[in-house]
């Protein structure tokens, strides 16, 4: 898993934090892009103009998921990333 998180960084990937505003605002990582998981779909345009490879997470990796099956559907290229934590610590 890893090793694709870090070929998606190397390719200046967006991380994209699917959380609730309160996870978000406990901690997250400074660099992240944060929309709410059920607001995804009334995003997708602005994330497809991002014109990036996306790294979704949250917290354990499920609504990180959902999120990474829709924006696959939608055309936008991206990989789930699991908890965010996993993202952070490449990033040190």
């Amino acid at each position: 898993m890893s090793a694709e998180i870090k070929e998606y960084l190397e390719k200046d990937a967006v991380i994209l934090d699917v959380r609730t505003l309160g996870e978000w605002n406990e901690d997250h990582i400074e660099t992240a892009k944060h929309i709410v998981l059920n607001l995804i779909p009334l995003e997708v345009e602005q994330i497809k103009s991002w014109n990036k490879p996306i790294i979704a997470v949250c917290r354990s990796g499920g609504r990180s998921g959902q999120a990474t099956q829709f924006l696959a559907k939608n055309g936008v290229d991206v990989i789930n990333g699991g908890p965010w934590q996993n993202v952070d610590v490449l990033l040190k």
